[in-house]
């Protein structure tokens, strides 16, 4: 999907921010919202991950849920599905919060269609300005503001790990789903950058049927490895991926969330807490009288390796003494 299409008609101009009417007063219950747009319900692993440090973050900043603020929940459905996504958005709207907090790329383009007036605080965005959330990094200039997931050049770091670990590594295939992550051939690009003499082979899935099959494509040779884009789609087939990856005996760098811990090989990513608390001091200084066109976007200034020694063992892999002396988790 192209990106113009992914996001749609976003129309009008940016409205200045009615600092007056959002002015914090002594006493006074305040209204946010929040859309987990990767969750398909609140029972979901994935809200619980995302709802537990931002809750903590809350209490830490003075607002205690029920006492001083209140907070509408909403989720983005499986597969971040767009339908429920944009039905969430605009019902969150229409409860009129002082602020919108929203996770991932389609629940912020969502939210965004529906009001140019709301601040909107987004995590786990990729290119806000290339799908015009915000005029620059350093100065969005609307309603919307937050914490990308990662620079896009970290497809070459991806690869870069990847051929450390899997020494004589051949070919890689880089996993996603094109209708579901517009911003992947940047990370692409700066996978096949790092690649050297490596084959890059783009490997687009819809469902479980082409995943398999374009993993069983990879490891007919030998001297295959994956890389996994994480988006919508690979976020709700985590677990199918790693399975198959174990069956077929392929090396994969997995930075999705909990992917190592659920058999995953290694993974290289941002500090899932961090991105999560962080935009709670946004939200606060919002709530407090700031415009979210004056705080700029923030890249995470952490990034977390973690390896699982199990599966490393299961496929004959012995991990670099390089590997092991940085990374953050160590799962045994």
């Amino acid at each position: 999907m192209k990106r113009r299409q992914f996001l749609g008609v976003l129309g009008g101009t940016a409205i200045a921010w009615p600092l007056a009417v959002r002015a914090q007063q002594p006493g006074q219950m305040r209204h946010i919202g929040v859309l987990v747009g990767l969750a398909s319900s609140a029972d979901d692993p994935i809200a619980d991950w995302f709802l537990r440090p931002f809750r903590d973050a809350l209490l830490q900043a003075g607002w205690i849920e029920g006492k001083n603020i209140r907070i509408d929940y909403r989720v983005g459905g499986a597969l971040a599905d767009l339908a429920k996504t944009n039905a969430s958005a605009a019902e969150l709207v229409a409860l009129q919060p002082e602020v919108i907090y929203t996770q991932g790329l389609p629940a912020t383009l969502a939210v965004h269609r529906e009001t140019k007036t709301v601040p909107i605080v987004f995590t786990q965005v990729a290119d806000p300005v290339g799908f015009g959330l915000v005029d620059s990094l350093a100065h969005p200039g609307g309603n919307v503001t937050g914490f990308v997931v990662w620079d896009l050049s970290i497809g070459g770091k991806w690869m870069q790990l990847l051929r450390e670990l899997v020494p004589g590594v051949t070919h890689v295939g880089i996993l996603y789903n094109p209708d579901t992550a517009p911003y992947a051939p940047p990370l692409v690009a700066s996978a096949r950058a790092a690649a050297g003499n490596v084959q890059v082979i783009e490997s687009h899935s819809h469902n479980d049927s082409e995943t398999e099959a374009a993993l069983s494509w990879l490891s007919k040779e030998p001297h295959g490895g994956l890389l996994v884009i994480p988006e919508p789609f690979t976020n709700a087939h985590r677990d199918q991926i790693i399975a198959q990856c174990a069956r077929l005996g392929l090396p994969a760098l997995n930075p999705l969330i909990g992917a190592v811990e659920r058999g995953g090989l290694i993974s290289y990513t941002f500090a899932f807490d961090e991105v999560i608390r962080h935009p709670v001091g946004y939200i606060d200084r919002i709530l407090k009288g700031e415009s979210p066109s004056d705080l700029p976007v923030q890249a995470p200034t952490k990034y977390e390796l973690a390896i699982n020694l199990t599966t490393a063992k299961t496929l004959g892999l012995t991990i670099p003494p390089t590997l092991m002396a940085i990374a953050d988790r160590v799962i045994e």
